[in-house]
């Protein structure tokens, strides 16, 4: 995906030419829908792919999906302006409702997950290979403070991928590299209305406390864009310890000898990092829902170790899953289910 030059004003709105770049790679998209909310960051999304696709002979079909969680009264009244809006630029949109009792904890993430999977219903009705997401450089530069103060790892503290993939559709984030306040200026510019979220600004939620802590770190070198200079060479390294993980999966196999799970003798010589990934990747193939985090595969790691040393047996359950060595052989298989009365 093309980036935004960064030598560009911050204030300065986003230009016809910068969004032929932005979006060069939806060309030949048959289809994509854009997930807008109507805040400002959204909006210009909105605005920008419709330019960009009427000035194509062929594109993708657009199509606004707007998501009403139930958690605010207003939010149905935004779905109704996007909807407006989106008509006046000749894009087709839908609103997609959260139906259903709502968590009295952990909500964000909650509400999050049920957008991503009613946007990728929206996609498969709509034949659209890919959903576009308005995540900015200022929303890259608070998920990796949120990550780091939950201790990610490598992995975690590169951020979110301009391209990755949910519930079986392509996510696409053109404007991560983009501050946010370039979108509002291009707002401003077209004098096009938009939104404010007042939860993002709620101190009740963790995103919001770390948003209000930005300017100050700002003012300490620390703003969004060193924030996405960071997350891009925390990603250069996790692709690279991962093609490297690639390597030993294929070393185990190879000089394991065969059979299932791994030579126990030869995964003790990887590097821990690297033993961290295979028994990641081991354990994810099997769980279909959340995968184990990163701490307890680290706490894995340490009891096998811990076993070894003492000359015990080792044999853990995660997940619904264990993890055991038999016969020399590091084996992970899906645990047998309980026994009931």
């Amino acid at each position: 995906m093309s980036r935004v030059d960064r030598n560009v004003s911050a204030a300065e709105p986003i230009s016809a030419q910068e969004a032929r770049q932005l979006f060069a790679g939806w060309k030949n998209l048959p289809a994509l829908v854009l997930a807008v909310s109507g805040g400002p960051d959204s909006v210009a999304l909105l605005w920008l792919a419709a330019r960009w696709r009427r000035s194509l002979k062929k594109g993708p079909d657009l199509l606004a999906v707007t998501v009403d969680h139930g958690l605010r009264a207003a939010a149905a009244h935004e779905a109704r302006e996007v909807k407006r809006l989106a008509s006046a630029l000749g894009i087709a949109h839908r609103t997609l409702t959260w139906r259903g009792t709502k968590p009295k904890t952990g909500v964000p993430e909650a509400a999050r997950e049920a957008r991503y999977e009613l946007l990728a219903r929206a996609a498969r009705s709509a034949s659209a290979v890919a959903i576009a997401t308005a995540h900015t450089q200022d929303d890259q530069a608070e998920t990796i403070l949120m990550r780091l103060t939950r201790g990610s790892g490598l992995t975690g503290l590169a951020g979110m991928a301009a391209q990755s993939e949910r519930h079986g559709v392509a996510l696409l984030r053109p404007l991560l590299d983009v501050p946010k306040a370039r979108l509002v200026a291009t707002l401003n510019r077209a004098k096009i209305a938009y939104a404010n979220d007042p939860t993002n600004h709620d101190p009740a939620y963790t995103r919001s406390r770390l948003r209000a802590m930005m300017p100050v770190l700002a003012s300490e070198g620390a703003d969004a864009h060193t924030f996405a200079r960071l997350a891009m060479r925390l990603s250069r390294a996790d692709a690279a310890l991962e093609r490297m993980t690639d390597g030993a999966e294929r070393y185990l196999r190879l000089r394991g000898g065969g059979g299932e799970g791994f030579d126990a003798a030869l995964f003790a010589t990887l590097t821990e990092e690297i033993q961290v990934r295979l028994l990641r990747r081991a354990l994810a193939a099997h769980v279909s829902v959340h995968a184990p985090e990163l701490g307890q595969i680290e706490a894995l790691l340490r009891g096998m170790a811990e076993a070894e040393r003492e000359g015990r047996r080792f044999k853990r359950s995660l997940g619904g899953m264990t993890v055991g060595v038999e016969k020399g052989r590091l084996v992970v298989r899906a645990a047998p289910p309980r026994r009931t009365r």
